[in-house]
């Protein structure tokens, strides 16, 4: 019942947002304020009488919320593309997004990096950053230790993960051994400080027995003091909407924060899907990587096949327009923002924001 409610609070919501699209500047201005709706760089709220930025969750509470990840880079060309002067970080302000969130590798192996661009998003200003924080491989008091590093930094928001097991692990290595722990661990020794998000799995994380049993740890997450929800890939719209309201039949209303990865190359989208969340291509999917397949297969460095550029002019065109339908099918379910991938480039994802209109979200 509340999942619904906040749909329609947020469908008439955007029909007065249309409506008031033709009054003059100042009295827009004026009435986004009176309504809270300020920029979302510039987002506050009134605390103990003082003004302060809110956090992504509130923000998700307020309105729908648009976003980018990146990942570290292991070489110091590729973090001066990323973080240099003029880098795409730079570019992706532009689009004015929410927040950035940056990926990190099981038990810290690249948790430099991934505070050095951490540090530069917290520094310039423009969004909010998140880290992403797996706990496997590790002991409590490295956690300890590293959460409070990124306080000490300022960065306050993170996405608490388990991490994938290294092949031939037979268990996590460390003193936590699930996301759910995790969360507690860090509500415990640090109360409020985080905003925490958790990932959700709309077709039941690879690891887990059941769908079910999935959304009963996601439950778990939220009772531990998770803030919001970040959900992993999945294209199948049939099964996003049975998770979402499954999810909301099981008491679980935190807000949902879409993942989604740009169909931008055959090779990186077959080995997302396979090598990562095992997650069902639907049949639309599957016919565009069949048309514009390339022989002997999109994996190999030398193709032999004579039409391999035009091919893949072709995959990345029909990609994007695919990418740019699965937000809308998205979007049309009520959910509280769209995460996108950047995959530490900027025209494609730039194109795909302005095209589904998710730079008018803010």
């Amino acid at each position: 019942m509340f999942g619904k409610s906040k749909r329609i609070f947020y469908i008439n919501y955007g029909m007065i947002y249309v409506v008031i699209l033709f009054f003059p500047q100042n009295v827009l201005k004026y009435m986004r304020k009176a309504m809270g709706k300020l920029c979302p760089n510039d987002e506050r709220e009134i605390f103990g009488g003082k003004e302060r930025r809110m956090n992504v969750a509130q923000i998700m509470e307020k309105r729908s919320a648009f976003s980018f990840e990146v990942f570290p880079p292991k070489t110091d060309v590729g973090m001066e593309k990323l973080c240099g002067k003029g880098g795409v970080l730079e570019q992706l302000y532009t689009l004015n997004p929410d927040y950035i969130s940056c990926t990190y590798g099981a038990g810290g192996t690249n948790v430099g990096k991934n505070l050095e661009v951490l540090d530069k998003i917290q520094k310039d200003g423009k969004c909010a950053g998140v880290t992403h924080f797996t706990c496997i491989g590790n002991t409590k008091e490295g956690i300890r230790d590293q959460l409070q590093t990124y306080l000490d930094h300022g960065i306050n928001h993170m996405l608490a993960l388990r991490g994938d097991l290294p092949f031939g692990w037979q268990g996590t290595g460390g003193d936590l051994h699930y996301a759910t722990e995790l969360v507690k661990f860090a509500r415990k020794e640090f109360g409020d400080k985080f905003t925490i998000a958790v990932a959700g799995s709309p077709e039941g994380h690879i690891a887990c027995r059941s769908i079910e049993a999935d959304i009963a740890f996601l439950k778990q997450k939220q009772d531990n003091g998770a803030d919001y929800i970040m959900t992993q890939l999945c294209w199948d719209m049939d099964q996003f909407r049975y998770w979402l309201d499954a999810i909301r039949a099981a008491g679980i209303w935190l807000p949902v924060d879409v993942g989604i990865m740009p169909i931008l190359d055959q090779a990186a989208t077959i080995n997302m899907a396979l090598s990562r969340n095992g997650c069902v291509m639907p049949r639309e999917l599957c016919e565009i990587i069949s048309k514009n397949w390339i022989f002997p297969n999109p994996f190999d460095k030398e193709p032999f096949d004579a039409q391999a550029a035009e091919k893949k002019a072709s995959f990345r065109e029909a990609g994007i327009e695919y990418t740019i339908r699965q937000i809308d099918e998205y979007r049309a379910c009520g959910i509280n923002g769209i995460h996108l991938y950047a995959l530490n480039k900027f025209d494609d994802v730039a194109y795909i924001a302005k095209e589904a209109g998710l730079l008018d979200l803010v």
